[in-house]
């Protein structure tokens, strides 16, 4: 799950995925990153903790880091949060099988709509609870075919 800088939207879509997984005793490992290395460290913004807090998600483990080429190597599926991420990440893909691990991550939800999830950083909380709720669904239907592969 990658965002910009990784203390708002990634971290959620992280945190949500692996609480997600647990639930249903799954194998699938999650992380996320920015491709800012800004807030590397970092915990996730306190909004954003305390919005998944409210749906009884914890992020208070997480911290930021930077989204690097290696990635490419530990994951299967890398998803970003919007078309600038989308485009700052495929720069750093080495291969085409690479290039092809990386999608927005709404087009779970929206196949093929290119939507994107705003970043909630300079908006009230009710952008927060936005992006949580566009965040859940999207990872539904992740969740779903993570079923289906372990299944």
């Amino acid at each position: 799950m990658v965002c910009l800088g990784n203390i708002c939207r990634s971290p959620l879509a992280d945190g949500l995925l692996k609480a997600k997984i647990e639930a249903r005793q799954l194998t699938d490992s999650v992380d996320s990153a920015g491709t800012s290395s800004f807030h590397a460290g970092e915990k996730p913004d306190a909004r954003m903790i305390a919005t998944a807090n409210s749906y009884g998600v914890s992020l208070s483990h997480l911290r930021a880091r930077g989204f690097e080429a290696k990635d490419f190597d530990l994951f299967d599926r890398i998803f970003v949060m919007d078309k600038s991420n989308l485009q700052n990440v495929l720069k750093l893909a080495r291969t085409e099988a690479d290039r092809k691990k990386v999608d927005l991550l709404l087009n779970l939800s929206h196949p093929g709509e290119n939507l994107e999830v705003p970043d909630p950083y300079y908006g009230g909380d009710e952008g927060f609870h936005a992006v949580y709720k566009m965040v859940d669904e999207a990872t539904d239907v992740l969740i779903k075919q993570l079923e289906k592969n372990d299944g």
